[in-house]
């Protein structure tokens, strides 16, 4: 019986496993179903680190993803004129997002890592692959509808520079006021970052600056004229003829009136001379050779420039020194200049003469009865000028011509020996005194005339030529009355190129007449004015005898 007890009790079935285990496939089931419509429903969404052209768009379903791209980029984009705000409407120049394809670029990256089932179980096992990514915008706008937009803006915010004015009671010129205007070309690649920024939707458009306040050389110009005018002394008139010719050396900007009429040289020449003689100096001068360059150009001596003709240049020939300045006045580019035979110098026994005058075209229009022999224009000896100063700081000009015959030290040497010429009139009395000058000066007849450089202190330097004639009954020069004006044609350009420096009245220490470059007592002493005396002549540091001090360094050491 207890056999049967035991058997009976082996046969009864347990029902806690089945239960157990049927419990755990449910609740697995459960779980995985849910975690299946998780999956499902996440997958639904753009992943958490993505972002369109610069917009977050992460665990956002397609349709707000889409709206709130729309949105960042629909924001208008502030265009700043100076300090002067300006909207624009994105769709106002045909910006258009392609949302559809960038959302599609953004689904597909969420589809990294497989298809469903596997993304599904790398979901289960915590190894998904981050979609971490940027989907660049995809848009378009329409370029020439941006560029009108800023043409209109321009044409409502520019403001134009107004003229440049002159003042003839103070002989000063004025520039405009500074004006602007949006540079159009250079702000479209700007605004079209901002376009295509959801962020950074300012621009600070390019606004270029008119006119810095200077007076251009035209106004210089109108104000000389209308100077001539009021002081009755008609520039191209019957009876009275002014030529100017200003070169500004920074720029090379040009002022003519009437520079191609031909004038009486005069003592201008010289300085043709001495070019010629460096041409035929094969050493550093001597002091021989300085002194009878500051003979020639500063005491303006014609015998002394008739000896450096025939014996320097014309190895003892005059009239082939004559030639030989002649043919360098040309091949330098003074076409309309010449000196065709010597200086007159009161010696008793001076041999007179001529070589063959070249082919000149001054202007025909105007008759100021130009010596025969030795003529210039105002912009003839202007160039000079001109090719002087760059010769003498850059070495080009002279020595660019001449290479082989004229350096840049011989040049400085000339420029610097005419910075003592040390008149205190004409060119030199429009000038505030202790100014530079390196000048040139010449009358004859009823012409006064001179020529030179200018060294401002700002540094705009400058080459100024005024050659004036009045007919008179007596034939010579009123010099009361050309002198003051070619003075003031020189402190109208002083005022121009220096205006914080602008003298505008007439300088009232000049004296009645030109200084002499030396004078004797009664007793025959020599007291000199601004000649260095025999043996004291530094080309280098031509005031230097003074009391040695240096005035101007030059190129290659003294």
């Amino acid at each position: 019986m207890s056999s049967r007890l035991t058997r009976r009790r082996r046969r009864r079935p347990s029902v806690v496993l089945p239960l157990l285990s049927l419990g755990m496939v449910i609740a697995a089931g459960v779980i995985f179903i849910t975690d299946l419509l998780r999956f499902s429903q996440r997958e639904e969404l753009l992943s958490a680190d993505l972002t369109l052209g610069g917009v977050s768009v992460g665990n956002l379903t397609l349709e707000l993803a889409g709206a709130d791209l729309e949105e960042a980029y629909s924001q208008p984009v502030v265009l700043m004129y100076s300090d002067a705000p300006i909207l624009l409407r994105p769709d106002t120049v045909g910006f258009r997002i392609n949302t559809t394809s960038m959302l599609a670029e953004a689904t597909a990256a969420g589809e990294t890592g497989g298809g469903f089932w596997t993304r599904f179980v790398n979901y289960l096992l915590g190894q998904e692959q981050s979609a971490r990514r940027n989907i660049p915008l995809q848009a378009d706008y329409q370029v020439n509808t941006l560029r009108m937009t800023l043409e209109d803006i321009a044409t409502r915010y520019n403001q134009a520079n107004s003229q440049s004015v002159f003042d003839t009671t103070t002989l000063t010129t004025y520039g405009g006021t500074s004006g602007y205007q949006l540079d159009v070309e250079a702000a479209i690649p700007m605004i079209e970052r901002a376009l295509r920024s959801a962020t950074d939707r300012t621009v600070q458009l390019p606004i270029s600056e008119g006119t810095s306040g200077i007076a251009d050389l035209d106004t210089l110009r109108s104000l000389i004229i209308a100077y001539l005018d009021n002081r009755g002394f008609i520039y191209d008139g019957q009876s009275t003829v002014a030529s100017i010719f200003i070169q500004d050396l920074t720029t090379g900007e040009e002022i003519n009136i009437l520079g191609d009429v031909a004038f009486t040289a005069a003592s201008t020449v010289k300085v043709a001379i001495n070019v010629d003689f460096m041409k035929h100096l094969d050493n550093e001068p001597t002091q021989d050779d300085a002194w009878l360059m500051a003979n020639s150009l500063l005491c303006s001596a014609n015998s002394t420039s008739n000896l450096i003709m025939s014996d320097m240049i014309g190895n003892g020939d005059q009239f082939d020194g004559i030639a030989d300045v002649r043919d360098t006045m040309q091949e330098i580019g003074l076409t309309n200049s010449y000196l065709i035979s010597p200086l007159v110098d009161g010696s008793p026994d001076q041999q007179f003469g001529s070589v063959a005058q070249p082919q000149t075209s001054p202007n025909p229009n105007f008759n100021t009865g130009a010596d025969p022999y030795n003529q210039t224009t105002a912009e003839d000896m202007g160039t000079l000028f001109s090719l002087l100063y760059d010769c003498s700081e850059f070495g080009s000009g002279l020595a660019s011509i001449y290479p082989d015959q004229i350096t840049q030290r011989e040049c400085s040497q000339l420029v610097e020996l005419m910075s003592a010429n040390d008149l205190q009139r004409l060119l030199q009395g429009g000038l505030p005194p202790d100014v530079r000058v390196s000048h040139k000066n010449g009358w004859y007849g009823e012409t006064a005339g001179e020529a030179g450089i200018v060294f401002s202190p700002n540094g705009r330097n400058y080459v100024i030529s005024v050659y004036l004639w009045q007919d008179t009954p007596e034939d010579f020069q009123i010099y009361a009355e050309l002198w003051p004006i070619i003075e003031d044609i020189s402190r109208a350009a002083w005022n121009h190129f220096n205006p914080d420096q602008a003298l505008t009245q007439p300088r009232s220490d000049l004296p009645s007449t030109a200084q002499e470059c030396y004078t004797r007592d009664a007793a025959g002493n020599t007291e000199y004015n601004y000649l260095p005396p025999y043996g004291e002549v530094d080309l280098n540091n031509i005031n230097g005898w003074r009391d040695g001090t240096p005035t101007t360094p030059q190129p290659g050491g003294s």
